[in-house]
């Protein structure tokens, strides 16, 4: 049966984390899957976005099931309290890792732990905050959803690089991150089979999402006019969370899938193919072992 993304399966009784879950595409992601009768969590850094979000949840579904955790993925103190306070739930059927830095800026700047903005926040942030939230994931069965971006196909991946020291730009540092989230996600799959785990890593990429394509939702979003003949290339953040939504609930959806729009920018949610860069588990080897050396993160996977 195809997937419908505007008739999600119930999810009454489970429970979805969204890092980012108070703007954007996160915002989206956490109405669809309340309005489908999940209890929601949206992590994210401003206490002040979050009480926006869950009021605009609010008025959108009636009687949503919705709480926050504030994290801060720029700094790996807040990470470890919000993955202590994911592990105190109890049960956790999916971590949609959503949030992340789309413009680093111009000057190369840094979180609070040294690490480059983008590749701190939208990686390595997110890969401390998966591996110390290992034991509630293992004990649901849950999946992982690393989001991913087009911009991969745009610009190669240097592994050897990765804090964007030797090169920086805005677009490079943001590629850069991005291509270490899908190669994780990747290889995060591949680790969980051999540990013969029961936690899957299902990837998604929201393909080109914008704000003036987005529907009204005070102090979230507020559409404007689409504009000329390159409007069927793009799609709204309600749509540009389809893909991580299917990641996060279809039952069919195996391990190790990569899910975007059909239209690879645009359209219904369907299975894809990521940059041969990002599959190979060479170079996803070589980053996992860099990426618990940075963070001082061991990776217990399967435990």
């Amino acid at each position: 049966m195809a997937w419908n993304p505007e008739a999600l399966p119930d999810l009454s009784g489970r429970t979805f984390a969204v890092t980012g879950g108070n703007a954007g595409i996160g915002y989206f992601a956490c109405e669809q899957l309340a309005a489908a009768g999940a209890h929601v969590v949206l992590l994210g850094r401003s206490p002040e976005r979050l009480r926006t979000a869950l009021a605009a949840l609010r008025a959108q579904v009636a009687c949503a099931e919705v709480s926050t955790i504030p994290l801060d993925l720029a700094d790996l103190d807040s990470v470890g309290r919000a993955a202590g306070e994911l592990v105190r739930r109890g049960r956790i059927d999916a971590l949609i890792e959503n949030a992340g830095v789309t413009a680093p800026g111009r000057v190369r700047r840094t979180t609070a732990q040294g690490f480059e903005l983008a590749m701190g926040t939208n990686h390595l942030g997110h890969f401390a905050l998966t591996a110390l939230a290992m034991p509630v994931l293992t004990a649901s069965a849950a999946r992982v959803v690393p989001m991913g971006s087009l911009i991969t196909r745009l610009r190669p991946f240097d592994v050897d690089d990765l804090q964007s020291r030797r090169s920086y730009s805005d677009f490079r540092s943001y590629a850069q991150s991005k291509h270490a989230v899908q190669s994780f996600g990747f290889e995060l799959d591949r680790r969980l089979r051999a540990a013969g785990s029961p936690v899957r890593s299902v990837l998604a990429q929201p393909g080109f999402s914008l704000d003036r394509r987005t529907p009204d939702r005070p102090g979230i979003s507020t559409r404007v006019p689409a504009f000329g003949l390159l409007a069927p290339l793009f799609q709204g953040k309600d749509h540009g969370a389809w893909p991580a939504v299917r990641a996060a609930v279809d039952p069919a959806a195996e391990g190790g899938s990569y899910f975007g729009p059909a239209r690879l920018g645009a359209g219904r949610p369907v299975p894809g193919t990521a940059p041969a860069a990002d599959r190979d588990p060479d170079r996803a080897r070589r980053l996992w072992t860099v990426s618990e050396e940075l963070t001082g993160v061991p990776f217990p996977v399967g435990e």
